[in-house]
């Protein structure tokens, strides 16, 4: 298994789960309202105010997938997601050692 997170922007999100809904294996995903900012040496305030509003609204996306299926939406993600600005967002995937769900029927 595969979970894969992203944080994006809040704009790209009805397009980044249009697309993920056309992929194969898709199991879907959870959203969280969050709050970014840039690395200080990617982008540099030229004032107080500007340092203040550096803190912008993103929203992060949380996707546990089984492996076959894992890069497939993580590219989609990355591709769909993408606007070619600083701020875009980011996105990553790590290996779960366990997984299950907490309730399903039963067999």
């Amino acid at each position: 298994m595969k979970e894969i997170k992203a944080i994006i922007r809040p704009v790209r999100l009805d397009d980044v789960r249009e697309a993920l809904g056309q992929v194969t294996g898709f199991p879907g995903m959870t959203i969280t309202q969050v709050d970014g900012c840039s690395s200080p040496a990617r982008h540099q305030p030229q004032s107080h105010k500007e340092e203040l509003l550096d803190y912008s609204p993103k929203v992060r996306i949380d996707i546990v997938i089984d492996d076959e299926y894992a890069l497939a939406v993580y590219d989609t993600i990355k591709r769909v997601a993408s606007t070619k600005h600083v701020g875009d967002g980011i996105v990553w995937m790590n290996t779960i050692d366990n997984f299950d769900y907490i309730w399903k029927p039963e067999d």
